[in-house]
């Protein structure tokens, strides 16, 4: 299924654009490698803006912290140096504190629960936030990045105490050090961009990613054992500089709206066949060590961790949290 899919991907093929130069030019930079399918879904809005704007606005996409880290794309996001930007929660974090919600570990059972709560009401308050202190425009739909996995070199993780001492890289987030230091481990903020390297040199012995990344990152040359935690699930939020996106005309505006909603669809379908398939695959084609994990015993241990994020993230988001997955502090 996902040999169908990278077939799929590598298909794609660039729109050319009429031969007159653009009148707009948006920058979009992101994290994700060329084959991974939020990189393959930003190709597709560029080609579909491309036509339907009739050239006159163009996205120049920029994978693979080619413009530095997500600190700092989130930055030039920020400063207009780049007009989009798609990075997870827990990054919109240092500027809305609200985005960091979806890093509530254990907090989700299934995708399906996850997406009606970030597509529902919760999804509404953190995108007000993000909107009022980018200043963004965040687009309606998140986009997919799935649950994630802790993965090894030096021991699978079975239970709770396997955790202990355990160097593990996080995000440079704080909801990520909280928690994993809540579990007893001694958590390490790297950047994407130097994570592979990081776990090579031994800097850490661990780390916690979707198995989408854990695939296009080759992390799999660099570990040995992949336990199955879905300890978080977490989305990429696509944004926009509110005074780039606002200098658009309206039908430009409408037309960028509908295209990066619609592809957030056609990332979510192949981001949860990929994830699928590649639970598999890592045992199978990469030789790693696959174990289920029991996520009772670890949520059981974060209730101090619930009580704190309660009380960071407010009764109103809390609340809206917890109508979607029942109490958790």
């Amino acid at each position: 299924m996902l040999a169908g899919a990278a077939a799929t991907f590598a298909s794609i093929a660039f729109v050319r654009a009429p031969a007159r130069a653009a009148q707009f030019t948006f920058k979009w930079a992101h994290a994700t490698q060329l084959n991974h399918p939020l990189h393959v879904n930003a190709v597709r809005v560029k080609n579909a803006v491309a036509k339907r704007s009739g050239g006159r606005l163009a996205i120049e996409l920029f994978p693979n912290n080619v413009l530095g880290g997500d600190p700092a794309m989130l930055t030039q996001a920020r400063t207009g140096a780049i007009q989009l930007y798609s990075g997870y929660g827990g990054i919109y974090s240092s500027v809305a504190p609200s985005a960091g919600i979806e890093g509530v570990g254990f907090a989700f059972k299934n995708q399906a629960q996850a997406l009606a709560a970030f597509d529902g009401a919760l999804g509404a308050y953190v995108r007000k936030e993000m909107d009022a202190k980018g200043p963004f425009v965040t687009f309606a739909r998140p986009w997919v990045n799935g649950f994630r996995q802790v993965t090894t070199s030096t021991r699978p993780i079975t239970s709770v105490s396997d955790m202990q001492g355990l160097k593990i890289r996080t995000p440079p987030s704080k909801i990520w050090v909280d928690m994993f230091r809540e579990l007893g481990a001694a958590p390490t903020p790297i950047a994407a961009s130097e994570m592979y390297t990081a776990l090579q040199t031994h800097i850490v012995d661990a780390q916690e990613n979707p198995f989408t990344i854990l695939e296009t990152y080759r992390l799999f040359e660099v570990q040995k054992y992949v336990s199955v935690t879905n300890h978080m699930w977490s989305n990429f939020w696509v944004v926009a500089n509110a005074d780039a996106f606002n200098g658009l005309p309206k039908d430009l505006q409408l037309i960028l709206r509908e295209e990066i909603d619609a592809k957030a669809l056609t990332n979510r379908r192949e981001m949860e066949l990929s994830n699928a398939s590649l639970e598999d695959k890592m045992g199978r084609f990469y030789r790693m060590r696959v174990n289920p994990v029991d996520g009772a015993p670890f949520r059981a241990k974060l209730k101090p961790f619930y009580a704190k994020e309660k009380n960071e993230f407010g009764s109103e988001a809390w609340s809206l949290l917890e109508k979607s997955v029942g109490t958790l502090a």
